[in-house]
């Protein structure tokens, strides 16, 4: 079995491009999923800003793997479509400039009980977004999220019947979210995934690290390799306490909760580390 590419949202270790390449580094990844960059979602960046964080990677030996975009993050109901299928096109040449060949994005916003009302109205601008990046040698992956169409098993698989060349990105957590069985979700779309995000949940709904929640991760991610899957983004998503190191005194270490961490890059190493065990 070949080495499986590991990439990182690793704005969660740091704002800053700088500490996201320490991030990786530090833990061993290949790259980014990239999604904010000093200040600014990688959707809004320009062109020449796109140009310094890929000679900082290139010379760190980094890659970015996939756009962590916004796009698909509207309401399907109440805003408007131009101006969201001008951002895409700026977010694929940005892509274009940072050499990735994935641009994440969502199946739009819309109430639950409207999901039926509106899916002729889904497919219609899927359809043009999957249009405007078809020269492009970019796949656009449709990534499970609470709120949006494809927020189930269900009406993720419609979109990918609909759209042959539209791929899937699998998260285990957000389908705990929403109440979906990952395991019957994983037989469903499994065919149809190009990577995995690695990130897992409780049945309450809050994200833990990958393998300590009821998300099947290492059952996903050991079905995924064995079917040929290459690469996997972690999006640790663990909880923060700031001002920890504030309230104890010298040499104490305050227990908040099993799954609360001192600082962004102790959630990040130890998100890292889980996945690692699952490997």
């Amino acid at each position: 079995m070949d080495p499986i590419r590991i990439y990182a949202f690793a704005d969660e270790a740091s704002g800053q491009i700088d500490g996201q390449i320490a991030a990786m580094q530090r833990n061993g990844l290949n790259g980014l999923e990239i999604r904010g960059v000093d200040g600014e979602n990688i959707a809004d960046i320009t062109l020449e800003k796109a140009r310094e964080v890929r000679r900082k990677l290139d010379s760190a030996g980094l890659s970015v793997w996939s756009m962590g975009s916004p796009i698909g993050k509207i309401s399907i109901e109440t805003e408007a479509f131009e101006a969201h299928l001008d951002k895409l096109r700026h977010v694929l040449a940005l892509a274009d400039v940072l050499g990735a060949e994935n641009v994440r994005l969502f199946s739009f916003y819309v109430s639950d009980d409207q999901k039926a009302a509106f899916r002729n109205k889904v497919i219609d601008w899927m359809g043009q977004m999957l249009d405007l990046a078809k020269d492009s040698g970019i796949d656009l992956c449709h990534e499970n999220e609470k709120g949006i169409y494809g927020d189930s098993a269900g009406r993720c698989l419609d979109l990918l019947t609909a759209f042959p060349s539209l791929r899937g990105i699998f998260d285990p957590a957000n389908f705990v979210q929403c109440g979906q069985d990952t395991a019957e979700a994983w037989a469903m779309l499994k065919h149809r995934i190009k990577y995995l995000h690695i990130k897992d949940a409780l049945p309450d709904g809050r994200v833990v690290p990958s393998g300590c929640g009821v998300g099947h991760v290492g059952e996903i991610l050991r079905d995924f390799r064995a079917m040929g899957g290459q690469a996997v983004t972690v999006e640790p998503h663990l909880s923060v306490f700031d001002g920890l190191k504030n309230l104890e005194q010298s040499g104490q270490r305050t227990q908040i909760d099993a799954f609360s961490y001192p600082s962004s890059d102790a959630a990040f190493d130890t998100a890292c580390e889980a996945l690692r065990k699952l490997l």
